[in-house]
């Protein structure tokens, strides 16, 4: 990996990072974990496109890992998993794990098959 991609995987991931706050704070209005849980979606579903493109290495690097990495969120997303059942919010806790790890795993899926088609 050349110096190059390495700054360039740290610019988008910059980007990614701004995005993935706006997109939580535009999609998530009135349901504190829905915007966490769509951005990561679509993140997914972003990652799956680009593993199936014919996308250079260092292009998936700069995207896969520096923008949708950034974009994407497993921190906030577990914080707030944690929070609701702290909160006793148990179902919701346990709902809301099940449906980013099958929702985010379809959508992955779906993604790949997109980019295979491209």
């Amino acid at each position: 990996m050349t110096a190059g991609t390495w700054v360039a995987v740290g610019a988008v991931g910059g980007a990614g990072s701004v995005a993935r706050m706006l997109g939580t704070l535009c999609l998530g209005r009135g349901v504190p974990f829905r915007g966490t849980l769509l951005v990561n979606l679509l993140g997914a579903f972003a990652l799956g496109v680009l593993s199936g493109a014919d996308v250079s290495p260092d292009a998936l690097l700069v995207a896969g890992t520096g923008l949708l990495g950034a974009f994407t969120t497993f921190s906030t997303w577990m914080h707030e998993c944690v929070g609701l059942w702290q909160d006793g919010r148990r179902r919701t806790a346990a709902g809301l794990l099940g449906v980013a790890l099958a929702g985010g795993l379809a959508a992955a899926a779906l993604g790949r098959a997109a980019g295979l088609a491209l």
